[in-house]
């Protein structure tokens, strides 16, 4: 099980750029798949971006295609998400989170599979 601290959340322009860092304790991070989900007020939470233990795969949800990108360091333990080209419609709060399996060939987009979450961070897009 790794431990999850997310950062770089903040209040930005419509059109501008903000990356998040997700900081994972544990010895099992680079054997993980990792996801970004995010959860806007009175919405369900919904999948945002993956990646695979070796960050040679990713997966977007359509809203964030060609505007998000996912990497993770695996020397640095860290997975991030670069957002440009941010909307009004993108504020929410951003988790990341850790698929349990080892070495999966599949990322999943749902948040039933991922077992250990970050507390969150706030990112809000002023239109």
């Amino acid at each position: 099980q790794v431990t999850l601290v997310e950062s770089g959340g903040g209040l930005v322009q419509a059109g501008g750029s903000l990356r998040l860092s997700c900081s994972a304790s544990g010895r099992t991070f680079s054997m993980n798949n990792m996801g970004w989900f995010r959860q806007a007020p009175g919405k369900e939470r919904e999948f945002v971006a993956g990646i695979n233990w070796s960050g040679g795969s990713t997966r977007y949800a359509d809203s964030v295609k060609g505007r998000f990108t996912i990497s993770r360091d695996n020397t640095k333990n860290t997975v991030y998400l670069q957002m440009n080209s941010l909307k009004p419609d993108d504020t929410a709060v951003y988790y990341c989170a850790a698929d349990p399996s080892y070495y999966s060939s599949f990322i999943y987009d749902t948040s039933a599979r991922f077992k250990s979450w970050g507390q969150g961070t706030q990112v809000t897009v002023s239109s």
